[in-house]
């Protein structure tokens, strides 16, 4: 067997390993057995390797010095899939980024500039720069604090992230389709509105009551109808179809299973989260669903979010028809699985351009060692 380095980190509300690109194979079409047997993929379980039978526990940071005056860190995100011999490098993972900075300085590739330092990570997956802010009083990346997100237990020191101009991060548009709104043709359903829009993420935003849910639903609730499965991924599919990711709508759980990320929106309304706790409609702006690899999120993708956020303030879409009419676009409120997550967007004097999307996680270093590989 083969060991690697590598490093486990907490992001945000996921978990993965982190690789040094310098001890990959230069030949990148080598990297996908690789990390596929790093997780212990294809398995339900990742039994046989450190994957954590969870699409936000199956995630790989590949990461290099950078060269480039205009950043510090090169950032590569991959997305193992669990049950399938499929890695895709299609989009980025807000909360692994949180991650980048905390590594970057513990492994010296980043130098300690006082309290807080400065990580700017340039995201090969979308070629957009994330500005990361650690906390590194006495010199060292700081993990204790008294800040806390849903879907993390206990506190943690709060990093900062903010993605400069994440419009047309995959598709270069930040309206893709150029429609606030389009009409999509499912097979076997019938037609369903939904918008599309590329920020940070590419997401296709649907409300919760055009398929019969309430927006309320917790993940196993979604999980454990299969008819609700297969349609989330049909329109999936069809939005894939029309971004140019795939030619079949079939085909978007091999070919394209990460973009654009499936999103359920719906008015703020009371509802109980994971841990029984009633979320009031007065502590949010509007409830958020997310699927990813074809299961629901466990709780809400931070890039999510920031696409979120930035369609909140765009006159049209869904997310702007059901988000509170008063909300404050620098502090958007999301009721998600977990409870709650908040982000902003600032937005040039057009109000069209989006100059940042913004928001604050939590991260941590788990483990530092060797992963043996067959």
């Amino acid at each position: 067997m083969k060991k690697l380095e590598c490093s486990i980190f907490r992001g945000g509300t996921s978990k993965g390993i982190f690789i040094k690109e310098e001890n990959l194979p230069k030949n990148k079409r080598e990297w996908d057995k690789i990390l596929l047997a790093i997780m212990g993929s294809p398995d339900i379980r990742q039994i046989d390797g450190l994957g954590g039978a969870t699409s936000t526990t199956s995630k790989v940071a590949i990461i290099s010095k950078s060269n480039n005056k205009n950043w510090d860190i090169n950032y590569t995100f991959a997305q193992v899939s669990i049950d399938k011999p499929i890695v895709t490098y299609k989009g980025n993972c807000g909360n692994i980024s949180s991650a980048v900075g905390p590594y970057a300085i513990e492994k010296g590739l980043v130098k300690v500039t006082g309290d807080e330092t400065l990580v700017r990570v340039y995201n090969t997956n979308t070629k957009k720069i994330i500005y990361c802010y650690v906390k590194t009083k006495n010199g060292n990346v700081n993990y204790y604090g008294d800040f806390n997100i849903a879907g993390v237990p206990g506190t943690s020191t709060a990093v900062k992230l903010a993605f400069k101009n994440p419009a047309g991060s995959i598709t270069g548009k930040l309206l893709p389709t150029g429609n606030v709104i389009d009409i999509l043709e499912i097979p076997g359903y019938g037609t369903i509105e939904a918008s599309i829009v590329d920020s940070s993420n590419p997401l296709v935003f649907i409300r919760a009551n055009d398929i019969g849910l309430t927006g309320k639903e917790l993940p196993e609730e979604i999980d454990k109808s299969k008819d609700i499965l297969d349609l989330l991924e049909k329109i999936r599919g069809i939005a894939a179809v029309k971004l140019g990711f795939i030619k079949n709508y079939k085909d978007s759980s091999t070919i394209s299973p990460s973009i654009p990320k499936m999103t359920i929106i719906e008015k703020a309304k009371n509802y109980k989260d994971i841990n029984g706790n009633i979320v009031e409609e007065k502590d949010i702006d509007i409830l958020g669903r997310m699927m990813s690899m074809q299961l629901s999120h466990k709780t809400y993708a931070f890039t999510g979010a920031l696409c979120t956020v930035t369609a909140a303030s765009i006159d049209g879409t869904i997310v702007n028809k059901l988000v509170k009419k008063d909300f404050n676009r620098l502090n958007l409120r999301i009721g998600n699985p977990a409870g709650i997550i908040k982000v902003g967007v600032e937005k040039a004097e057009n109000n069209k351009d989006i100059l940042w999307v913004y928001g604050y996680r939590t991260a941590r270093i788990i483990m530092d060692g060797y992963v043996y590989i067959k």
